[in-house]
């Protein structure tokens, strides 16, 4: 039987996840059909019954979402309302997760019999466990992208497959043959400017420290962009008291994470991608005061990198806040660019996590899932 469909994504980044999972469903079964809320990625697969929302929805902090609160009110209503007016065999919750789990609870009480599903996990383990019993009672799947994350949605009552990361596939794609340069430390400072400027001065002090003591090495970045390769220069120009030997290049960060041999990793998406590609690195990460001091308080984790998180030891140096200085970033690189066995250990340590990010079909193995739900229900299973 035909199966009618509802999204809920927010974000950019939704609209391409959702729009992966609609395509993947669309090769499972091509006589189902999609609606609700999402971006143009979504709405150009699922055609006029999807709403592209996304510009409007995705605000970040929380005081832009304070400010828009009665905005987000009456979005949050009028999707209630269709959902109850249509009544969908699912709705698939895409990330987005203050919106979202509102959503599921009042869906779940007001119209049970359609199906809840959550594509890609909120990272409630991070900020707070204690609401898992309670997504338990209100979603009928869970979806996630790591194995660890699906053992405890399993273990409160909730079913939860795990799909395996959906950026393996596009990291395949930028996979190359050529070798590692033994001489070569990688610097990824991040893809955001205020990053950029809070980080990349220390990255700078790091290469002139090295540069002095070890005159045959190479130093090379990535810039997201060419504002952020301009912003990049202007630091170096502002920081450096004798010419580097730093190459600043516009993209290619993958194909620099398979070629240098040691690398420095702001805190973020890269950390996870340097990880895949098994570069022995260290993670830093610095805030101002107050937000990291807030962080501290709200996240219940031991580590910040999701490659630690997911071994459960610490596999890569974290240097946050006050330990991210030109001495221990330095002293790290060096041992890891000297030391081979160092270097193998840790490289070998990110290879077997990476191994747990999936096989590069998340979208498919999400698919299946969500097909074995409800085709399970409508079989009297």
């Amino acid at each position: 039987m035909a199966q009618m469909l509802y999204f809920v994504a927010g974000e950019h980044s939704g609209d391409i996840r959702g729009a992966e999972l609609i395509k993947a469903l669309q090769r499972e079964r091509p006589d189902w059909r999609f609606s609700g809320l999402g971006g143009p990625r979504m709405r150009d697969l699922a055609g006029s019954g999807m709403k592209d929302w996304v510009e409007d929805a995705a605000v970040l902090g929380l005081w832009e979402v304070l400010k828009r609160y009665g905005w987000f009110k009456e979005r949050f209503e009028e999707t209630k309302r269709d959902i109850e007016k249509l009544r969908p065999d699912a709705v698939v919750f895409v990330d987005y997760p203050g919106f979202n789990m509102r959503l599921a609870k009042a869906l779940s009480e007001k119209v049970p019999s359609v199906r809840r599903i959550y594509y890609i996990s909120p990272q409630v383990w991070a900020w707070n466990k204690g609401r898992i019993r309670g997504m338990a009672t209100c979603l009928d799947l869970m979806l996630c992208l790591f194995p660890f994350e699906a053992e405890l949605f399993q273990r409160a009552g909730l079913p939860a497959v795990c799909m395996g990361h959906p950026m393996v596939e596009q990291l395949e794609k930028h996979r190359i043959s050529q070798p590692r340069e033994e001489n070569l430390v990688a610097l990824f400072p991040g893809s955001r400017a205020n990053e950029i400027s809070r980080i990349f001065p220390l990255m700078v002090k790091v290469v002139a420290e090295l540069q002095e003591r070890f005159p045959d090495w190479n130093f090379e970045t990535a810039a997201a962009s060419g504002a952020l390769e301009n912003q990049m220069r202007e630091i170096v120009d502002t920081h450096a008291q004798k010419p580097l030997r730093l190459v600043i290049r516009q993209g290619g960060s993958h194909e620099l994470m398979q070629r240098a041999w040691c690398g420095v990793v702001t805190s973020g998406t890269a950390t996870l991608e340097a990880s895949y590609y098994g570069l022995p690195y260290c993670l830093v990460y610095k805030v101002a005061w107050p937000t990291y001091l807030l962080g501290r308080a709200l996240i219940d984790i031991d580590f910040l990198g999701l490659a630690n998180i997911l071994a459960g030891r610490e596999i890569v140096h974290e240097f946050i806040q006050h330990e991210a200085n030109v001495g221990n970033v330095s002293s790290f690189v060096e041992a890891v660019m000297t030391d081979p066995h160092l270097w193998g250990e840790i490289e070998a340590d990110l290879q077997e996590v990476s191994a747990g990010l999936g096989n590069g079909a998340a979208a498919d193995i999400a698919a299946g899932a969500v097909v074995d739900l409800l085709e399970q229900r409508n079989n009297g299973d």
